[in-house]
Order: structure tokens, then C-alpha cells, then sequence
């Protein structure tokens, strides 16, 4: 058995995290008592304890307790943004290249992804490297989560209110800080522009990202690339080129993949096969979130990747 301590066990991220290790047959999870969880000596007794400590902090409290982990060696997996481009951590995105796996499982720090970023990684890194679309590229990436993505303030806003819209686009400022992670682990040059949105659902997660090709590349062999670098990854599927595999079909709708580890990624192309969009389908809180951070902790503790990723 090895030992995990989930720092912010209550937070969205952490419940969910809690719910899968309740189950898994190898993790023994340890908590802090409610009345200490701002006890820092508490805390450092507990990251001793534990194999790996996961933070499900905000992204101020997750400095606090990573500068305590530096104290004592601790090992790491950080669902907060501020580490997932800083040196010295890996990125937990298991699928990024046939390294990214051993590099998590010998890490003593490890930033979770972001749920934004790991569909638009997924669709552009495999594609960018294999010069199909230029880092050079101007990009956007328009994307609708559900509201349990905005945390504990907005889900009360649409679960106990009626204060709350259908459909709202936010980060119109255009520095969300999910932009330095799509750009550096996509490899590309410049950040896209990024317009994430949130709709009167709890969990599911669409990502878009129009395309207009040049230079005789095809739509068509963005999605050979892509179902050819994904093949033997258990939490990605690529569906069929301009199949939308969807209960609504010909809608394509945040939903089916809620409480899952799994990804799906479209090619819809146009006619004339030299403009489409790449579509990433998951659950936010998923392989968004807790899903994600749970197939990472197996892979550090040494555990079969799928054991308890899901609910």
C-alpha cells in the first residue's frame, strides 16, 4: 500500500480525487483534521507520511505547500496552474510523447494539465511536430466547460441561484493563464487566442480550433497523423475522419464522457478537404482534472495507469 495526503480535500479537484482513491485496491489516502488544515506543522507531518502529496489548492496556497515540500523531499502532484511550465516539474500529460510516462513516474514534481490545455495539446502537438501545421501559425482555441470547472463559487452561482446564464464567454482580456501551457507544450511560437466559455451544464468539455491549411497538406492527414500517434493510448480515441460520434448526433455536444479518464478527438473537415476544425471532447473534472491527476499518481507510484480513474 502506498500513502497519498490530498492537500484541499474539499475543494471540487480534491473531492473528486478522494472518490477515486476511495477505491483503489493499493492507495491508502491520509487527512488532515479540518480544525489543522492551516497548520503548517500538520501539514509537513503528513507530506512525511505520505508517497505523494497532490495539491488541490488555489494557486497561492500551492506555492506555501510546495516550498514545504522542498523542505522535507516530498514528492508532488500539483492540480494548480502555476508550476505546469516551471523548471524543475514534469508535466503530467502521459500521452505528450513516448517519453512523458517515465519522466512522470521518476519526478519528484509533477503539475497536472490543465483542462483547456490537454485537448488543444493533444490535437496540436503531434501535428505541429510533424510540420502538417506550422508553429508559426496563428491559432485560436474557442472552448465551452461545464460550470463545475469554475469551482466551488460557480457552482453555487448555478446550483443555489437563478443568477446564472445559458452560455457566457469569459478571459476576454485575452492573458488567461492557461495561454503559456497551450503554447509551450504545443510547440508553438506565439500563444493563441483563447476564448474559453461556460455553459448551464456541471461537467463535460468541448474544444475547438478552426484550421485553414496551405501547401498541399490535407485535412485528411491530420487526421491520419493524429490516429496514428494515438493508436495504443488507452484514454484517447480519434473518431473517424468527419464522423461525429455523439448520442446527438449531428450535434456535437459537451456530454458522454462525464465521470471518465477518456478524450475524444474529431477531424471535421470541409469539402474541400483544405479547411475544417479539430475538436477535443472530455469531462472537465475528468481527464480535465481528477481523472487525470489519479492516472498520473499511478504512473508515479508504479500502479497500472487505469486502476480507479473514473467514478
Amino acid at each position: 500500500m502506498k500513502k497519498v495526503f490530498i492537500d484541499g480535500e474539499t475543494g471540487t479537484t480534491g473531492l473528486q480525487v478522494r472518490d477515486r482513491l476511495i477505491k483503489h485496491p493499493n492507495i491508502e489516502i491520509i487527512s488532515i483534521d479540518p480544525e489543522k488544515k492551516r497548520d503548517v506543522e500538520e501539514k509537513r507531518r503528513l507530506m512525511k507520511e505520505a508517497d505523494v502529496t497532490v495539491l488541490c489548492l488555489p494557486d497561492d496556497a500551492a506555492k506555501d505547500s510546495v516550498a514545504l515540500a522542498k523542505e522535507e523531499g516530498s514528492r508532488i502532484l500539483d492540480a494548480s496552474s502555476v508550476h505546469r511550465v516551471a523548471e524543475g516539474w514534469v508535466y503530467g500529460l502521459p500521452e505528450l510523447d513516448v517519453t512523458q510516462r517515465e519522466k512522470i513516474q521518476q519526478a519528484q514534481f509533477v503539475s497536472n494539465p490543465g483542462c483547456y490545455p490537454t485537448g488543444a495539446i493533444l490535437l496540436l502537438k503531434p501535428l505541429v511536430e510533424a510540420g502538417l501545421l506550422p508553429a508559426s501559425g496563428d491559432y485560436s482555441v474557442n472552448a465551452v466547460s461545464g460550470y463545475s470547472g469554475g469551482g466551488n463559487a460557480l457552482i453555487d452561482r448555478y446550483e443555489s441561484t437563478h443568477n446564472a446564464p445559458a452560455f457566457a464567454a469569459y478571459g476576454l482580456n485575452f492573458s488567461h493563464k492557461h495561454l503559456p501551457e497551450m503554447q509551450v507544450w504545443a510547440g508553438l511560437d506565439k500563444a493563441p487566442i483563447f476564448v474559453p466559455s461556460v455553459g448551464h451544464f456541471r461537467q463535460g468539455m468541448l474544444t475547438f480550433l478552426p484550421i485553414q491549411l496551405k501547401d498541399g497538406v490535407t485535412m485528411a492527414q491530420l487526421h491520419t497523423k493524429l490516429a496514428e500517434v494515438y493508436a495504443k493510448d488507452t484514454f484517447v480515441t480519434v473518431n473517424d475522419l468527419n464522423v461525429v460520434k455523439d448520442n446527438s448526433a449531428p450535434f456535437l455536444t459537451p456530454h458522454g464522457l462525464e465521470n471518465t479518464n477518456q478524450i475524444e478527438l474529431s477531424v471535421l473537415s470541409a469539402p474541400d478537404n483544405q479547411s475544417g476544425v479539430l475538436v477535443a471532447k472530455l469531462d472537465n473534472l475528468g481527464k480535465g482534472a481528477s481523472g487525470a491527476a489519479v492516472q498520473n499518481l499511478n504512473i508515479m507510484l508504479g500502479f497500472a495507469e487505469d486502476i480507479a480513474v473514473n467514478l
